[in-house]
């Protein structure tokens, strides 16, 4: 009886694996996406083109990566760790460039860095009451965040007026979809710790 149990158990997901390389590979390349930005220096030339390859790249990494541990059962707790740690790294660090160089107000950095971060570290705060599941709100301010860093990063945003414009409001969006999603976490967060304590 144990021996078929345990021919029949599933083997244990390696850490090392083709997607936690992916995203790992995906962290490595934030240092030379901040040194590419910062290195062009708003001159809106070649090291820009080079930070919005290296930023479109390491999306896409974020992807196949995702795409890799769900199709092959790849899901590891170092790819829960690490994924979102990576993703926060790479558009963290563009938005602090983006303040450094003034291509964007410090306070719209500040506020979804601390959004990111704060999820983040209520995640890690409440795991003992259970797991607060990603919703579409969140998807969608991924979708936004990646969407207008890229905007930010093409060369032609700061040089055309209307492309600018556009940037700008679709920041806007992204700061409030951001803001908004983080309140609903607070709250979803609120609710499990309440529902566990009852349950005890």
């Amino acid at each position: 009886m144990s021996e078929q149990a345990g021919h029949g158990a599933q083997p244990p997901v390696p850490t090392l694996n083709i997607a936690n390389v992916l995203t790992t590979i995906r962290i490595i390349m934030v240092p030379f996406f901040v040194w590419a930005l910062l290195a062009d220096d708003s001159q809106q030339g070649l090291w820009r083109w080079v930070a919005l390859v290296l930023f479109v790249l390491a999306m896409y990494t974020d992807k196949l990566d995702g795409d890799l541990a769900r199709s092959r059962g790849l899901i590891t707790n170092f790819g829960k760790i690490a994924d979102p740690i990576a993703d926060k790294l790479l558009t963290g660090s563009a938005l602090v460039c983006f303040s450094i160089l003034a291509e964007l107000p410090w306070w719209v950095t500040i506020v979804i860095l601390v959004r990111e971060w704060g999820i983040t570290l209520l995640r890690v705060v409440v795991i003992r009451y259970g797991v607060i599941a990603a919703n579409m709100g969140g998807k969608v301010k991924t979708v936004l965040q990646s969407v207008v860093i890229g905007l930010y990063l093409l060369p032609y945003t700061q040089t055309i007026e209307w492309l600018h414009t556009v940037a700008w409001y679709l920041m806007m969006l992204t700061v409030a979809v951001t803001v908004v999603t983080g309140v609903e976490y607070l709250i979803k967060a609120g609710q499990l710790v309440a529902a566990s304590k009852k349950q005890k």
